[in-house]
């Protein structure tokens, strides 16, 4: 189902006939230095993963991750981009990843934008979270031209590694 069209992109939910694609942008480079490895090491996995994290969030929060879908190469699947809620943050954060050849077109911009604007609209959000990497340069840049601001350092996850939170009131 799509989400959010916009002048390049589409995005839509995934589903486990994208488990391939998901396999492929789960073991980047970029994902594994700075999202972390997933253990998604076959497309058995990835079906897992879609079925147990992304389909399971749509069902119980009403939004997601969503797969980035470029127009002009027939859809093909570039990206995701989405919202996702976690116990470990007071809030919900938005978060985007892209297969290397499709990293700084502006894509993340283009397809962040179009979710900050469902988060509002569509899903009655009033304020939005991200948390990065302190080493991940290209991913703060983005939170930042997409209007977030840095709020503090945090260490949300068991692993022990000092994230940044990023916040956006949503208007």
């Amino acid at each position: 189902m799509t989400i959010a069209t916009t002048d390049r992109l589409e995005l839509a939910e995934l589903n486990i006939n994208d488990a391939p694609f998901m396999l492929k942008l789960m073991n980047t480079p970029h994902w594994l230095k700075f999202i972390g490895d997933r253990q998604i090491n076959s497309v058995e996995d990835a079906k897992l993963n879609i079925q147990n994290n992304h389909i399971t969030s749509y069902k119980t929060n009403g939004f997601g991750f969503y797969k980035v879908l470029l127009k002009e190469e027939d859809y093909k699947p570039i990206g995701c981009c989405g919202l996702i809620k976690r116990k470990e943050l007071d809030g919900v954060d938005i978060g985007f990843a892209f297969l290397p050849e499709y990293e700084g077109r502006g894509f993340g911009y283009e397809s962040a934008s179009a979710i900050l604007k469902i988060a509002h609209s569509k899903f009655k959000l009033n304020s939005i979270l991200a948390i990065t990497l302190p080493t991940n340069k290209n991913s703060i840049k983005l939170l930042e031209k997409l209007g977030l601001t840095y709020q503090k350092t945090v260490i949300p996850f068991e692993d022990g590694i000092e994230l940044l939170l990023f916040a956006k009131k949503l208007i």
